[in-house]
């Protein structure tokens, strides 16, 4: 099992032979976000066998970088996503993209691994504007591994029940903007999240990668600095976790680690 992790929310996940691809983003800017760190991820990012969408804000579900992977990808996205999104139903028409909405406590196999869409705390719409139609999901693949990806979710207090036992945990523990409300981990929260879930193993994600243009000066400690955080505090909150803080395209095998 291995985890590679591209920058912001997006990580190749391989397990049993099945790659598996995170919350894709792979543009230079998006809308007044640019990269400012890390290359662009190169075609290898965009292989996969099976992509997982958490919600539907752009960075996570952002169509243009949906359109780079290969014909005939199987995606799996929230509930009620096709409709709120319409640019999901051109890319099913074009690239010939297989969607498959789930909720909540669904499954999806494929291969030699089982794909378990779990609850988190987190507006699901398609902003700016857009009812509140789909859920913000987290996902645990399982497969060698049992590896939990958050996607974007607040703290709260059935996480640990409602993911299950896990062996790694890929955490978000910044954001792409200064300020970050309790629908999002910072690196406190990720520690706390951490403890109540227990892997053997995490990698922080969703930081570093993506912030406002203009902005560089307004708390930059917030860009640069929660990976190195969430390491001090894990090691405080949850001591017997091994914590990989990856730089972009870095990989690692979790299990080898320990």
């Amino acid at each position: 099992m291995e985890v590679t992790w591209w920058g912001h929310a997006t990580c190749t996940i391989e397990d049993s032979g099945v790659r598996v691809l995170t919350d894709p983003l792979f543009v230079r800017r998006l809308a007044h976000l640019r990269r400012r760190r890390g290359a662009l991820p190169g075609p290898e990012a965009t292989v996969a066998d099976i992509v997982l969408i958490s919600h539907l804000h752009s960075d996570h579900l952002h169509l243009p970088s949906l359109a780079r992977l290969a014909p005939g990808s199987r995606l799996i996205v929230p509930l009620g996503a096709v409709r709120s999104v319409p640019g999901l139903r051109m890319l099913r028409r074009v690239r010939g993209l297989r969607i498959t909405e789930v909720a909540a406590g669904d499954e999806v196999r494929v291969g030699g691994v089982r794909v378990r869409a779990v609850p988190a705390q987190h507006d699901g719409r398609r902003l700016p504007v857009g009812p509140h139609r789909s859920p913000a999901l987290g996902y645990v693949v399982e497969g060698e591994a049992r590896t939990y990806f958050a996607g974007d979710t607040g703290l709260f207090e059935e996480m640990a029940e409602v993911v299950g036992p896990v062996d790694v945990a890929l955490l978000p523990v910044g954001g792409w903007g200064p300020y970050l409300g309790h629908s999002h981990l910072d690196a406190g929260r990720a520690a706390q999240a951490l403890a109540r879930l227990a892997p053997r193993s995490a990698v922080p994600v969703h930081y570093g990668t993506y912030w406002p243009i203009g902005m560089d000066a307004i708390r930059p400690h917030e860009f640069h600095s929660p990976g190195d955080e969430f390491v001090r505090k894990a090691a405080l909150l949850a001591p017997d976790v091994t914590v990989h803080r990856l730089a972009h395209g870095e990989h690692v095998r979790p299990e080898a680690a320990r």
